[in-house]
This record gives C-alpha cells, sequence and structure tokens, in this order.
C-alpha cells in the first residue's frame, strides 16, 4: 500500500452550491466503549474498501489502514483508517470509514483551504474537530450514531495562518467574512457527505458541523 504526502493545492474557485444530502445526530461527551475492541486477523478488503483505498492512494493522502474492529452493542468498525497527512494537520481523528475518510480530505483539500485563502485572505494551517469514532446512541434515540461505526466526523474550529481562529460557534453569526466563509464550505460539505447538520439544526449543533456518510439525506 503506498503512503504519500500532499502537496501545496492552489487555490480554485468555489461554488455555492443547494444543500442535497444529509441525516440526523447529535453529540455527546466522548466515553469509553463498555467492551474492549475486538480485532480480527487482517482480511481483504471488500472491493468498495479497495477502490476507495486507491482513491487515497491516487490523491497521494497518508493514512493507516486498520483492521475490523468489535466493539460491542452494535458498533462495528469495517473498511476503516487512520489519516495522517492531508496537508493540513486536523486534531482528534482517530478511526474514519474509508468513504467517509476520502471525502473528508476531499473536503478539506479543494473547498475548506481555498476558500480560506479567497474569503479571509490567509492560508488554513489547522483544523479542529470533536473526533469521530465514539461508540454511542444518537442522543434520545435507541438508534446507533454514525459515530459509533466511525462514519462521522464534528469539525469545530478552522486556525489560519495569520492567527485567527474562525470556529463554528463564534463565527456563524460572526463578522461577514467569517459567515461567508463558514456558509461556503458548509455548502460543499452538503454535497460531498450524506449528512452535514450545523448551528441551523439545533443547538445542539450550535458549535461544530457534525459530517457523516450514513442516515437519511439533510442538509441544515
Amino acid at each position: 500500500m503506498r503512503n504519500g504526502r500532499i502537496g501545496l493545492v492552489a487555490a480554485a474557485p468555489l461554488l455555492l452550491s443547494a444543500c442535497l444530502f444529509g441525516g440526523g445526530d447529535r453529540p455527546e461527551p466522548r466515553r469509553t466503549a463498555t467492551k474492549s475492541a475486538t480485532a480480527r486477523a487482517p482480511a481483504r478488503p471488500s472491493a468498495e474498501t479497495r477502490q476507495c483505498l486507491a482513491e487515497l492512494d491516487r490523491y497521494s493522502v497518508e493514512y493507516r489502514a486498520l483492521p475490523r474492529q468489535d466493539f460491542g452493542g452494535g458498533c462495528v468498525v469495517v473498511g476503516a483508517v487512520q489519516l495522517l497527512d492531508i496537508g493540513v494537520p486536523v486534531s482528534g481523528l482517530t478511526s474514519m470509514r474509508c468513504p467517509l475518510a476520502r471525502n473528508f480530505s476531499n473536503w478539506v483539500r479543494f473547498a475548506v483551504a481555498p476558500a480560506a485563502r479567497q474569503v479571509m485572505g490567509s492560508d488554513l494551517v489547522r483544523i479542529e474537530s470533536y473526533g469521530t469514532f465514539n461508540c454511542r446512541p444518537i442522543a434520545g434515540s435507541g438508534r446507533l450514531s454514525e459515530h459509533g461505526r466511525a462514519n462521522a466526523v464534528d469539525v469545530a474550529t478552522f486556525v489560519l495562518a495569520d492567527g485567527r481562529r474562525v470556529s463554528v460557534l463564534g463565527g456563524w453569526r460572526g463578522d461577514s467574512d467569517e459567515r461567508r466563509f463558514l456558509r461556503v464550505i458548509f455548502q460543499s460539505a452538503c454535497k460531498r457527505f450524506t449528512t452535514a447538520l450545523g448551528p441551523e439544526y439545533n443547538r445542539a449543533h450550535a458549535n461544530h458541523f457534525h459530517l457523516d456518510m450514513g442516515g437519511r439525506p439533510l442538509c441544515r
């Protein structure tokens, strides 16, 4: 398996797009699974996973493929990777199912980084997330969260080269540039992820974007 490093990506024009996809979720404090993970011996990935891994290789994304893990309670993680280098450091990333990892890395490279330069006038140097895998149900529901399948990521803050920190909490209704930047990248997320939830969805999402590849179509 080839691993590579993403170089600097030239700025490209961004197009605002209508919300097309989505699903429902609500964050809770991270907790340790009640059952230790059981990792099986490495098995040949599915055709879908192999294609996804090939796409990560083609885009020179550095990652580590992870074995199948069963945490109990329906929290089974298959076809997952850990992103090591997508060109911009991102805190909090652990297990991510490959399609989520692929779409997330492409979103950062082709939407977030160019928008930072074009709208904010500064390069993106870091993203802070609230994490990916968390074995828990959706709050107020018996349904397993997409976080329990390593199929979701919560993104909170974007750090720029000039020292500014654009947080979802402070920027969604902040100054005009921050509002525009966050709305541009959120609209892009609506096209790349099945679920894209933000501050307009409910108070639980006031401080982050929830992005996943499962559930019902929703962008809000």
